[in-house]
C-alpha cells in the first residue's frame, strides 16, 4: 500500500524484507497479547533478530504500531483481490474472516494510533474500497439481506470481536453466529 502515508516502508532487499516481515508478525502477536506495552525487546527475540534490526526498521514505537496496522490493511486488501472470483457469499465470508483477525490486531493498536490521521483515513478507505464490492455483490445476488449495509456489517463484527472469548473456536462460532444474522 505504497500510498498510504506512514513514516516506514517495507525495504527491497530480500534479507532486510525478511527481517522486517518477521518484526511485524512478531509485533502482531506481542501487541494481541500484551497491548500497546509490548516489550520491544520481545518483539525483537520473536522475530528472531537482534533490537538493533528492529530500531533500523521502525526508529520509533510508534512507527511499530502504524507498520502492523497498514500490514493488517493490505492483508484485507489482498484477500479482496483473491477471493474476489468466489461466489458472492463465499467471497464474503472469507474477506469477512479477515476482518475478524484485523479487528483483533487493531483492538491491540488502537490506542496507540491518531484517528484523526491521514494514514487511519487512508486506511479505512482502503477497507472499504477492498470489502464493500464484496458486500455489494453478494447483496445483491440475494445472499446478504437487503436491510444490512456494509457499515452495519463491520460495525456487528468490529464489536462482536471486542468481546473476551474462551479460545478462537468460540470466537469462530459468534462469527459465524453473525454471518448467519446477516444472510438473506
Amino acid at each position: 500500500m505504497t500510498d498510504v502515508p506512514v513514516a516506514v516502508r517495507r525495504p527491497q532487499r530480500a534479507d532486510a524484507r525478511r527481517n522486517f516481515d518477521a518484526l511485524l508478525a512478531a509485533a502482531r502477536g506481542a501487541f494481541a497479547e500484551n497491548g500497546t506495552d509490548a516489550s520491544l525487546e520481545d518483539i525483537a527475540r520473536r522475530a528472531g533478530v537482534g533490537i538493533g534490526t528492529l530500531y533500523r526498521n521502525f526508529p520509533a514505537r510508534q512507527d511499530l504500531f502504524e507498520a502492523v496496522y497498514v500490514d493488517e490493511i493490505d492483508q484485507l486488501r489482498q484477500v479482496a483481490e483473491k477471493v474476489a472470483a468466489l461466489p458472492p457469499w463465499q467471497a464474503l465470508s472469507a474477506w469477512l474472516e479477515q476482518f475478524v483477525r484485523y479487528a483483533v490486531t487493531k483492538r491491540a493498536v488502537i490506542e496507540a494510533l491518531n484517528r484523526e490521521s491521514e494514514m487511519f483515513r487512508s486506511c479505512r478507505a482502503t477497507m472499504y474500497e477492498a470489502g464493500e464490492p464484496l458486500f455489494t455483490r453478494a447483496q445483491e445476488a440475494g445472499e446478504v439481506r437487503a436491510d444490512a449495509s456494509f457499515d452495519d456489517v463491520l460495525r456487528m463484527i468490529s464489536g462482536l470481536t471486542g468481546g473476551a472469548f474462551v479460545d478462537d473456536a468460540q470466537r469462530d462460532r459468534v462469527f459465524g453466529f453473525a454471518l448467519s444474522g446477516i444472510r438473506a
